[in-house]
């Protein structure tokens, strides 16, 4: 029950206990009268009873009064002197109680303020003490953040979930080239804190890669890194290079991967130059066919002694054109393709033994077939892209699997000069050679992967071969993959490189302790959550009636931080005429308009930078009801959850009497920039949500599910737009 409704209680409880008490003491007296008394009385009484009935109304009054103020004294001042005390303990500690009310509660509020001072004085001597303790933190982080920022490489960080945590902004500028979505707010919305990298990448290739990095991590590598290249879903080709985050673990002698750091380079050009290439070479050699064979005919013509002068003539005219043509031809290519670099499809140099151990773990995880290694030469070292490769190695097992019925395989590494053969065995019924080239020619699809690469595609990009051959002694057949071999990398012990000159030791400043929770949504805690904060600015206050959005702004949330560089600003061509009224309130002016794109063009880029965030805005039901109108036109639905601070802020302080972001801001020491600006209201909203948090959770409401459900129940929740 709120503080006004027991105000109100409170009173008439007075007022009927008043009445109720001079009627009793009106009957109690009549009763103790004789009969002839009261014959006496009765005629006096009945003229005066009107007098005494008004006598009771001003007592009851009196009362109502009396008790109004002691209300208000004991149950409305207790409860402000609650809400202040909350904002101390919660928001502002340099905030004091100003004494008033009854003598009791001046001296709690003296008391109160004498014990926040000395909390204060605590906190200073411990953030002193904590500033001190950060400063060589602080001077690492700096110097990684200069690093970072001057590399010419992109660099993103993620967490063991894919989830960025760090990214220079070279990273960000080549993501924004990357993307496919749509640009109306300046694109890069593929890349932001919190984000997935597996918006970028397809999560079983990070997944092999890790994979690659833990079985060099056990074997002790000096250097346990990952090699792949991957396209993007805007068909740009990446060569990516994957180095492992260690961290210790307590009780643990080995560090473990608590993320990974990825360096991008974008090789789309190299390789279109390289295709180019291929397509030279292949026109040059077939173009040049037809002019050797027309050589060597008139060359051997004109071998005979008695040929005709004329025909010899003749002959002579076939090799000077064509000698002609060919030179032509050649000079041609040389013009078009001198600056060309000699690049092939970047391969990655590993170790056979990892690779065919991969394969292992693969095909048992994938086919769920039994694999045996067979015979492996330790010193081989291949040049493979080993997704793909593996990819190919599982395709064809499914394969086996599936229409043989093989229950078993075998693998087989050995050296072949420049060459290795990588063999997979099995035992069983013998196979076509047509069969073997349809399974080569179709996309490999198994296991719930789809790849648009079929084995030959594979087999191609190692420069290789595949054979089908049998063991007629044993009974068996066998794959053979013909593949690359690289040259035997010097294994270095470990322990000779000094932790300082390989990785700089400041990566222990929590970067890597978010960790995405199991439960659902409305379980996760406030201080875990992304937020996307935003705020509209329209052409009136009647979506339902015509009005339009012609601006949207919005900020992120991230780990318990306003992400202000991460932000989200466009204005909006609302399609018809904009009042002088509304642009007295916003600012924003009919010429100011011209130009910029329409709502079904902004929605969409809106939707993908709030995207698996929770949206937060201040009287949220009037900005979602314009974004709900537009559901319909565009299909873009907002799905996720919705907090608004009009709500929490009648939760947290229920006695208040305003609740506008005006007020709220004051109460919680938040300053006031760019008012009326879509990008500037999203900011102070954002502020105001991060001071609510603790609050509420003081309140006991530290979940999504609890906050929806305490604002669900306030007075403004059923306000209507």
């Amino acid at each position: 029950m709120s503080v006004k409704s027991r105000q109100v209680l409170a009173v008439l409880t007075a007022c009927v206990l008043v009445v109720a008490v001079m009627a009793a003491a009106g009957i109690a007296v009549w009763r103790d009268l004789a009969p002839e008394e009261r014959d006496i009385i009765e005629p006096i009484l009945n003229p005066r009873l009107g007098l005494l009935l008004m006598i009771s109304l001003v007592g009851a009054g009196a009362a109502a009064v009396l008790m109004k103020s002691f209300a208000q004294a004991n149950l409305l001042g207790p409860s402000l002197l609650a809400d202040e005390l909350g904002l101390i303990v919660g928001t502002d500690p340099s905030r004091r109680l100003k004494p008033s009310g009854s003598p009791e509660l001046q001296r709690i509020a003296e008391s109160v303020n004498a014990l926040a001072d000395q909390r204060r004085s605590l906190q200073e001597d411990v953030e002193v003490r904590i500033r001190e303790a950060r400063l060589s933190v602080e001077e690492e982080r700096n110097r990684l953040a200069a690093l970072m920022s001057e590399l010419n490489q992109s660099v993103v960080v993620c967490n063991l979930d894919g989830r960025i945590l760090l990214y220079n902004s070279r990273a960000r500028l080549q993501f924004r080239a990357l993307s496919d979505a749509p640009t109306a707010a300046g694109g890069g919305e593929i890349i932001g804190l919190g984000r997935s990298i597996y918006a970028v990448f397809e999560r079983n290739l990070i997944v092999h890669a890790l994979e690659s990095i833990q079985e060099r991590i056990r074997r002790q590598s000096s250097q346990p890194v990952a090699n792949f290249v991957t396209t993007t879903r805007a068909g740009q080709l990446l060569r990516v290079q994957m180095a492992p985050v260690l961290s210790a673990v307590e009780g643990e002698a080995e560090s473990t991967v608590s993320g990974f750091v990825l360096m991008l380079d974008n090789i789309t050009r190299n390789f279109e130059a390289e295709t180019r290439r291929d397509q030279m070479l292949h026109s040059l050699t077939e173009g040049s066919r037809s002019s050797l064979a027309n050589l060597r005919a008139a060359a051997e013509m004109l071998e005979y002694p008695d040929l005709d002068p004329e025909l010899k003539e003749r002959f002579l005219s076939v090799v000077r054109d064509e000698v002609q043509g060919m030179s032509a031809r050649l000079d041609e290519t040389a013009n078009a393709f001198a600056d060309s670099l000699k690049t092939r499809w970047p391969l990655d140099e590993m170790l056979g033994a990892d690779l065919v151990a991969a394969a292992q773990r693969r095909i048992e995880k994938k086919v769920s077939l039994p694999t045996k290694i067979e015979d492996v030469d330790p010193g081989v070292w291949v040049k493979v892209d080993s997704f793909s490769l593996l990819q190919a190695i599982s395709y064809l097992v499914s394969r086996l699997s599936d229409e043989f019925e093989v229950r078993e395989v075998r693998l087989r590494l050995t050296a072949a000069g420049r060459l290795v053969h990588l063999d997979i065995i099995w035992s069983g019924q013998a196979m076509s050679t047509e069969t073997v080239m349809a399974w080569e020619l179709e996309p490999m699809t198994f296991a719930g992967e789809s790849s648009p690469l079929t084995v030959r595609d594979v087999i191609e990009r190692h420069d290789g071969e595949i054979w089908l051959q049998r063991e007629k002694t044993q009974h068996r057949a066998f794959f053979r993959l013909l593949l690359p071999s690289a040259a035997p990398q010097e294994q270095v012990e470990a322990g000779a490189f000094l932790k300082g000159e390989s990785r700089p030791e400041y990566y222990d400043f929590d970067l890597f302790k978010q960790t995405e929770a199991s439960h659902a949504l409305d379980d996760r805690l406030l201080s875990e959550l992304t937020f996307t904060v935003f705020d509209t600015e329209t052409t009136g206050l009647n979506p339902s009636e015509g009005d339009e959005i012609i601006q949207i702004g919005a900020t992120r949330i991230v780990n318990g931080k306003l992400l202000k560089a991460e932000s989200f600003d466009q204005l909006v061509d609302p399609l018809r005429e904009l009042s002088e009224a509304s642009t007295k309130i916003h600012g924003i002016t009919p010429e100011m308009l011209v130009g910029q794109p329409p709502m079904a063009k902004v929605l969409p880029a809106f939707h993908a930078f709030s995207e698996d965030t929770v949206l937060v805005a201040h009287n949220a039901a009037f900005d979602m009801r314009f974004l709900q109108l537009k559901e319909e036109s565009t299909g873009i639905r907002f799905s996720q959850p919705v907090l608004d601070t009009l709500l929490l802020s009648a939760v947290i302080h229920p006695a208040q009497e305003s609740h506008r972001l005006e007020a709220i801001c004051e109460r919680m020491g938040v300053n006031i920039m760019g008012r009326h600006t879509a990008m500037g209201d999203a900011i102070v909203t954002g502020e105001v949500f991060l001071r609510m948090i603790p609050l509420l959770a003081e309140m006991g409401i530290r979940t999504l599910g609890e906050a929806r459900q305490a604002s669900e129940k306030t007075y403004y929740a059923r306000v209507k737009y």
